[in-house]
């Protein structure tokens, strides 16, 4: 089973267990900061016994509209519909699509661990979690959503909450072990 982050301004986080496929993490948007990279890279490492994770960069605001005429002109539409086009192409036929969003179900470290587990049974070849930019996500990816969920009820930075997905994508990894990690 692959797991995969997908998201508009931030990233596309994709991850199999060691039998299957290489995974992918695609961000969209500017450049991680060297902390954040610190942190990608030390949960990648950790979750690379459990599944393989491949990064990978998507251009931010594909369409080339600038933030400025966004911010005079209220286009704000045209930028989430160009990163929606994006993240869409990234996304197969195939995957569970897991959508994360402030407005999504609110589920804990076990209930992750038992999507994460239970991926396999979907007849999916990956989970693709995806993890919206500034603005959202856009129609074309809500409307393939298998699942929308919450890592918060507050918005979060796509930075931040890579880091705190890939911190419970680690901590399911270790509950379906049956490791001690989780308490």
């Amino acid at each position: 089973m692959e797991v995969s982050l997908l998201g508009q301004s931030p990233t596309l986080l994709s991850t199999r267990l060691k039998s299957s496929n290489p995974a992918s993490i695609p961000p969209v948007g500017k450049k991680r900061s060297r902390g954040v990279q610190l942190l990608v890279e030390e949960y990648m490492e950790k979750l690379k016994y459990y599944c393989c994770v491949e990064d990978v960069h998507l251009k931010s605001n594909p369409k080339g509209s600038s933030s400025m005429f966004l911010m005079y002109h209220s286009n704000v539409k045209a930028q989430i519909d160009a990163e929606d086009s994006v993240i869409m192409q990234q996304i197969r036929s195939e995957d569970w699509v897991i959508v994360l969003d402030e407005h999504g179900r609110d589920i804990g470290s076990e209930q992750l661990a038992d999507l994460v587990g239970d991926g396999g049974q979907t007849g999916s070849a990956r989970l693709a979690f995806c993890i919206g930019g500034p603005y959202g996500h856009g129609p074309q990816l809500r409307k393939r959503a298998d699942v929308t969920i919450r890592l918060s009820s507050m918005v979060l930075n796509h930075q931040i909450a890579l880091i705190v997905l890939l911190e419970q994508l680690y901590r399911s990894w270790t509950i379906i072990k049956g490791q001690k990690y989780h308490h």
